[in-house]
Parts: structure tokens; sequence; C-alpha cells
């Protein structure tokens, strides 16, 4: 998924997080609007960028509560 992608679909979800999971299902990580907003906007950025491009663009505290949701729903 594209960074363009996400943030669309973070739009159309009216959430502010999106979980990144492998293949199987797990979630590997998880990025913000702002992480995405950020990147978009950075000088590197083209619109071939993918999510598994991007490490870390999330905070400590959005990635826990992103897992607990996941965990308990």
């Amino acid at each position: 998924m594209t960074v363009e992608v996400a943030l669309s679909v973070m739009a159309a979800a009216r959430t502010g997080h999106l979980a990144v999971c492998d293949e199987d299902g797990r979630c590997t990580d998880v990025v913000t609007r702002d992480g995405l907003t950020a990147v978009r906007d950075g000088s590197d950025y083209t619109d071939r960028v993918r999510l598994r491009d991007i490490a870390g663009v999330a905070d400590d505290d959005a990635r826990r509560r992103a897992r607990s949701r996941q965990w308990s729903e």
C-alpha cells in the first residue's frame, strides 16, 4: 500500500492510525496520519513509497493504543 492510499483509507475511516500487517495478518507496525503526512511532505518522497519501506512513523504511544485495540476486538 502506498502512502497516498493509506492516507485516503485513514481519512475515509476517520482514524488517526493504521495497523501495518504482514502477509500472515500479524501486526508489524502502526503508522499515523501525522507520520505519513510528514513522509509525504519530505524531500525524498515519491508516489512509489510504500508502507513497508517506512519504519517508525508512529510514536510508541500510538503503537500501544492500536495494538491494544486490535487484540481486544
